[in-house]
């Protein structure tokens, strides 16, 4: 998701001072630091200074980035260094960023693709109509809600919950931004399918 035009325009944006923008980069991109803290097994307080760290440093360097697409990049990379920063600083120097495994980095791509495709569908269902919603939410709710307490909660028959849920992904399937995750997922596959045929 590495040119995906929203991302571009919110990073403009927020160069050109618009505070809503800067907002929604970092309601977009939090959940992303916070995974690789996780990953880190940081406390909460490192996990705090870490985050706090990284918008620091993206407010400074904001309007030298090259390229605003990259920006996913970017921040995998500075909340990693800065995560091992804060392990370093509390453990000696044990880790070093030249003896990272390199599975790391792969673990850190996969969640940064993991963190876009949950802010796209966050987006997504926010565009469904309002019962949709409502639907959706009972239906992955834990613990599971059976759909006879869906049907009394939402005045829906029984026999109705199916059909509809059906519907409503239908709805999320073709939204632009899912519909443009399918058809990277599905590019990629051919990507390799024909790279592995060609071998």
């Amino acid at each position: 998701m590495r040119d995906d035009p929203q991302v571009t325009e919110l990073v403009t944006r927020a160069r050109d001072g618009d505070q809503q923008a800067w907002d929604a980069l970092v309601e977009r991109y939090s959940p992303l630091i916070w995974s690789l803290c996780c990953r880190c097994q940081l406390s909460g307080t490192d996990a705090e200074d870490v985050s706090q760290t990284v918008w620091l440093r993206l407010v400074d360097q904001l309007g030298n980035l090259r390229d605003p697409a990259a920006l996913p990049g970017w921040i995998v990379t500075t909340a990693r260094r800065e995560c091992y920063r804060v392990q370093r600083s509390a453990v000696g120097p044990l880790l070093d960023e030249q003896t990272i495994p390199d599975e790391k980095a792969a673990t850190a791509d996969h969640e940064l693709l993991m963190a876009e495709r949950h802010v796209a569908l966050r987006e997504a269902v926010t565009r469904l109509p309002s019962a949709y919603q409502r639907l959706l939410a009972l239906l992955i709710a834990e613990p599971p809600v059976p759909y006879a307490e869906i049907s009394v909660r939402l005045g829906m028959p029984v026999g109705s919950i199916g059909p509809t849920r059906r519907r409503c992904l239908d709805k999320l399937r073709r939204d632009p931004a899912i519909a443009a995750l399918i058809d990277a997922e599905a590019a990629s596959a051919d990507a390799i399918h024909d790279y592995l045929v060609a071998r």
